[in-house]
């Protein structure tokens, strides 16, 4: 693996995993159970996700820390665990991958609200995401992921905080847009054009969409990013909308349609593809094949 934004800029697309909070779920993730905790008291399982991925050829294998920020951890009684969570899930799946994958430490949002739609200031958020990120770079993670963001304010002060915590670490950030009559917004009302150039902003190096949207929806969002900035782009999609089926929620959209509307992406630019909720290795090894159909690895 040579550094991932040099392969970038020599224009080599790279292929993401899946993914996790799903397949937490299918291997028994029990109600009110702390995801990130697993890293504890269950490796084995992450250590067998990680390694299905790996298996999958993706580039970039993800931590099980999406919830693994102070304020998150606080729900469960474990804020005094972060740096151990988070430690340890970037040190797990470094043992499986090696050096064969780049490892990303994920970053999701804290659940707090900032004022003045909550009572949170930032620099509370902020210090939350130092200790995180502080952690998983100490656990050897090659990259954070800032991801599934909703307010534009709050996926700033994860990426200044990474960006405080390991200038030299590369950054993605992502945001999960909805459809509406005007376009695509987050639930905040931020537009992809505003996303982008915020987070550009703030030092991200990758930017794009992660769940939220089947692929159909993420094919024009991915436009929608080629049109208003020249940083490399990351598309995650979720595998179609969840239906209830004998009574687990199931993801329609098969390893094939990945395939297809991965060759669309390519097309409009697209850098780094991957999956989210209701993906599985199928997924990733279907754009893994188109990816390397039309690219020299």
């Amino acid at each position: 693996m040579g550094p991932m934004l040099d392969r970038l800029k020599k224009g080599e697309v790279l292929v993401a995993d899946g993914a996790m909070g799903t397949l937490l779920l299918d291997k028994g993730l029990q109600p009110g159970e702390c995801p990130e905790a697993l890293s504890i008291s269950k490796p084995d399982i992450l250590k067998d996700i990680a390694r299905s991925y790996l298996e999958a050829d993706a580039d970039i294998i993800q931590t099980n820390t999406f919830g693994g920020s102070p304020m998150k951890l606080k729900e469960y009684g474990l804020e005094d665990k972060t740096e151990e969570v988070n430690q340890r899930a970037a040190s797990l799946v470094r043992e499986v991958v090696g050096d064969r994958a780049s490892v990303s430490g994920s970053c999701g949002p804290s659940g707090a609200l900032l004022k003045p739609y909550g009572d949170t200031e930032p620099e509370v958020l902020y210090s939350g995401f130092e200790r995180q990120i502080g952690a998983l770079v100490e656990g050897t993670v090659d990259l954070v992921c800032v991801e599934t963001m909703t307010d534009l304010r709050e996926a700033v002060l994860a990426v200044e905080a990474a960006k405080a915590v390991s200038a030299g670490t590369p950054v993605m950030a992502t945001m999960t847009f909805d459809e509406t009559a005007r376009g695509f917004y987050t639930i905040m009302g931020v537009s992809v054009a505003e996303a982008a150039a915020g987070l550009q902003e703030a030092g991200a190096d990758i930017i794009g969409s992660n769940c939220g949207n089947g692929i159909e929806n993420m094919v024009r969002i991915a436009h929608e990013f080629m049109k208003v900035s020249s940083l490399p782009v990351i598309i995650q999609s979720n595998a179609g909308k969840p239906e209830m089926k004998c009574g687990r929620l199931r993801y329609p959209e098969s390893p094939a349609l990945f395939a297809e509307k991965a060759r669309e992406m390519m097309a409009a630019g697209v850098s780094i593809i991957g999956g989210c909720c209701g993906t599985t290795a199928e997924h990733i090894r279907a754009i893994r094949e188109v990816v390397d159909s039309r690219q020299v690895r």
